[in-house]
């Protein structure tokens, strides 16, 4: 009897086993319908729009991702399909989508060519701004030349851009398109300076407030929430320009049209009802007049 019962577990694990890899190479809807279940992926530290709450998330990307959630549950008639949330490290996040080890990466984003040979994107859901944060005894000359007070015409005023951000340390996020951004206007100005990389936005805030790095660029937004919340008031300076704009998007499967033109369906519709609009209320401070313009140029018809 038990040599029988041994038998049929070893079975059952084979069938398993057997299982695993087709549910791994099945498209998300498939692989959802097979398992009930909906996993979202995400950054737990990238406040507003995506952080760890207990074995949940929150954020403003993360109530978007939730809106996906109901229109696949609708889509495959799974009234009881559960949601998995499972936090991803910014290394691994876009092989997390491509394994199929979540199905869709509810944290913001910027579609890039690199990106495209192993995810794809839905449509825009937010407009990053680059910004940069000193301290309040930040040097004049730095000041000036990041609040944009320098002449921008001329033969001086390469020499006098040069001059404000030569001979000082600056610090971003590793990888994408803000590091590559200041290494370009870095060499195309022929600035002598120090940059340095950090894992996060924290710590590269800690940086400038150390007294280790003279300015930190990151996303406007990211930047404004950790310094109203991590840091007394006076401590560090946002300052107001914005140096470059780049549009984000949730990342999926890179070969699974049917499943981002539902992703694209339910985005679409949240522009065009004003939940998009919502959620800009709760989580980023409200949407001004660029951003409700982008809305409409956002959505597919």
């Amino acid at each position: 009897m038990n040599v029988k019962l041994t038998k049929a577990k070893h079975l059952l694990l084979a069938c398993l086993l057997t299982l695993v890899p087709v549910l791994a190479n099945a498209n998300t809807l498939e692989r959802v319908r097979a398992s009930n279940t909906f996993t979202l992926g995400y950054l737990p530290d990238f406040s507003p729009f995506s952080v760890q709450a207990g074995d949940k998330a929150s954020g403003y990307a993360i109530d978007l991702c939730l809106k996906i959630a109901d229109k696949v549950k609708t889509e495959l008639g799974l009234p009881g399909m559960q949601i998995h949330y499972l936090p991803v490290m910014i290394t691994d996040e876009m092989s997390a989508v491509s394994s199929g080890k979540i199905d869709i990466l509810c944290t913001p984003t910027p579609p890039t060519l690199t990106g495209r040979k192993a995810v794809s994107y839905s449509v825009p859901i937010y407009t990053a701004g680059l910004s940069a944060v000193v301290r309040p005894d930040a040097s004049e000359e730095l000041r000036n030349v990041l609040n944009g007070k320098v002449a921008r015409t001329g033969p001086t005023w390469r020499a006098t851009v040069n001059h404000g951000l030569t001979n000082q340390t600056y610090a971003t996020i590793t990888g994408g398109i803000t590091e590559a951004w200041i290494r370009q206007q870095m060499r195309l100005l022929g600035v002598v300076a120090t940059l340095v990389t950090v894992e996060n936005t924290d710590a590269g805030l800690k940086m400038v407030a150390e007294g280790k790095a003279d300015a930190f660029f990151a996303e406007r937004m990211m930047l404004k929430n950790l310094i109203s919340t991590h840091y007394s008031a006076g401590n560090l300076i946002l300052l107001e320009p914005i140096f470059e704009y780049a549009p984000t998007a949730l990342a999926v499967d890179r070969d699974d049209e049917n499943f981002r033109l539902l992703v694209d369906t339910a985005l679409s519709e949240m522009y065009r009802s004003g939940e998009i609009e919502q959620a800009y209320d709760k989580y980023l401070g409200g949407a001004d007049r660029t951003a409700k313009k982008l809305f409409k140029i956002y959505a597919i018809p």
